[in-house]
């Protein structure tokens, strides 16, 4: 097989510089689940002691710290707020403030109210971290809250669910900052697919979130506190509870109903949070300001797009990109849509104007794959981190059928894999090398293996083993998935072995690496390599092998 690479034409590269200067497939929706890199622990019950309720937010707080642009790259740019007249109201400069002067919501004398804001009062350091991580949504939040005229306390209810990680998965399945499970995700406008997870996406999961908590709100006659609850344990489940207490002659408000344990602590966790930040003075709590003015600005890109391409152009690194857009999976965006990405809002016209002028196929990467004996589309398609769906569409193919020495058109990620530390591969490495002082053992999937069956043979429990790689107990296993599994206690001594790595096609550092238990930054310290280029095939690696964890994979 031959590899060509097109490199980007002159045009994109000044382009590029200008922009600096300027400041077929069920089995893809199921992998998506597999894969979700960072793990959420959910609550599941009130506790009785502080301890267990420290506990439980300290375990809904997101497992990989969320990379957002710093704020001088978010301050860029930033609206302003007009200097208000004299006789006009003093302009509100925290967006917190803005919302929490709309409040309403009837805050009760409830034990577990109570019990809720004592955690939250002790814990100011957990709010300075969530406050972090909304800085770059929360005025857009706010802004689309105040559009439907709903309830301002809503602007609370990622802190609940997601300690407002965009990366969030819970035991549940459910992800995001909104916390969507996959069918109510696609059925408020969030498709999940190989690419993208729309329940990612801060923009597509906020209007989803708003359009359920609408539906709902409808489906219980304006009682806000159902419509929260059954956000929480599902429409039907609060239906049930509501028709027990009619048959029984009791109440029907939230505080009387037999409801599961994880919804009785989750109303009162957004009520105590705004009698906090509602009276945060008379509180002494420290609820960090976040400035009254946009940050973020949603741009149309048209196209499919390298996403490091698309940071390159836009001024910012890769991490920073990714982070304000977590939706996307892989290497680019999805070539079904959405087409926009979230910007700072200070680069988003110099970067429009500048995408504008570059060829949708100049926006992509490309190689030209020579089709040899044994090859299918699908193998294709996996060796180059793409779906067949975008092959038979680039190559203009009506079938999946190929002819050895067929030329097809293959896009290509700009940078090495392992560039894009918020993609799916790579959130999910870093989760599974996250316990470096214990044994790591890894245990490849075989054909009828199920969590269960695996986390037996290691003698350790099912949400351990799913936590260690970002999956819920519940989702489905594919053969030849590989396992983490951290045996307890210190790291056998280990049998280190010099060996010598012929290059193959498709290979790639963060590949080779996974494979010998090694790290990249290694290879490329043993080699002195560029980890960013492309490796070619035929090139000879030198690897320090332990070939005692080898033989201890699965």
């Amino acid at each position: 097989m031959q590899l060509k690479f097109f490199p980007l034409s002159p045009l994109i590269l000044a382009i590029g510089l200008t922009g600096c200067q300027l400041t077929d497939n069920n089995n893809d929706n199921a992998q998506i689940e597999n894969n979700e890199s960072a793990s959420l622990e959910a609550c599941s019950e009130i506790h009785n002691t502080e301890e267990a309720v420290a506990d439980c937010e300290i375990a809904r707080d997101g497992v990989i710290d969320v990379i957002h642009p710093n704020d001088q790259t978010l301050e860029e740019g930033a609206e302003t707020t007009d200097t208000p007249d004299v006789h006009t109201q003093a302009v509100i400069t925290d967006v917190w403030a803005r919302a929490s002067a709309k409040f309403a919501l009837e805050i009760p004398d409830d034990r577990r109210v109570s019990s809720q804001r004592k955690w939250y009062l002790k814990h100011p350091e957990y709010m300075a971290r969530v406050v972090k991580r909304a800085k770059p949504f929360l005025y857009y939040i706010v802004e689309e809250i105040e559009k439907r005229d709903m309830p301002m306390e809503l602007v609370l209810l990622p802190i609940v669910e997601s300690a407002f990680d965009p990366f969030a998965y819970s035991h549940g399945r459910a992800a995001g900052m909104w916390q969507f499970i996959p069918g109510t995700g696609k059925r408020f406008g969030m498709p999940q697919n190989w690419w993208y997870d729309g329940r990612r996406d801060v923009v597509a999961s906020t209007q989803g979130a708003l359009d359920y908590l609408t539906y709902l709100n409808e489906m219980f006659d304006g009682n806000w506190l159902h419509a929260l609850a059954a956000y929480n344990s599902g429409e039907g489940r609060v239906q049930r509870a509501i028709k027990a207490n009619q048959r029984a002659g009791k109440p029907t408000d939230f505080w009387n109903l037999d409801l599961p344990r994880e919804t009785r602590a989750y109303v009162p966790k957004l009520l105590a949070l705004a009698d906090i930040l509602k009276n945060k003075d008379e509180y002494a709590y420290s609820w960090p300001e976040i400035e009254n003015v946009a940050v973020i600005e949603v741009v149309d890109i048209g196209s499919q797009v390298d996403l490091a391409f698309a940071a390159e152009l836009a001024g910012m690194s890769l991490k920073e990109l990714h982070g304000l857009n977590p939706g996307f999976n892989r290497w680019a965006t999805s070539p079904d849509g959405p087409h926009r990405l979230v910007l700072p809002i200070g680069k988003a016209a110099a970067f429009s104007q500048a995408l504008a002028n570059i060829d949708q196929k100049e926006r992509l990467n490309w190689v030209r794959h020579s089709v040899k004996p044994g090859d299918s589309l699908s193998k294709i398609a996996k060796q180059y981190h793409t779906t067949v769906k975008v092959l038979k569409r680039i190559n203009e193919l009506d079938s999946s059928m190929i002819r050895v020495g067929q030329a097809i058109m293959v896009p290509v990620a700009l940078q090495e894999l392992n560039s894009y530390t918020l993609s799916q591969e790579q959130r999910l490495a870093s989760l599974q090398n996250s316990h470096s002082s214990k044994q790591k053992v890894s245990h490849t999937v075989k054909s009828g293996d199920t969590l269960w069956d695996i986390a037996r043979k290691y003698k350790i429990s099912t949400k351990q083993l799913a936590k260690w790689n970002g999956m819920a107990p519940g989702d489905m296993l594919h053969p030849g998935k590989t396992l983490v599994v951290w045996q307890e206690g210190s790291a056998k001594t280990g049998v280190t072995k010099t060996l010598t790595y012929t290059v193959r096609n498709g290979d790639s550092l963060s590949r080779i690496a996974s494979k010998f238990n090694v790290k990249v930054s290694d290879i490329g310290k043993w080699n002195s390599l560029n980890t960013k280029r492309y490796l070619q095939p035929g090139q000879r690696l030198k690897l320090h092998v332990d070939v005692t964890s080898l033989s201890a994979s699965g």
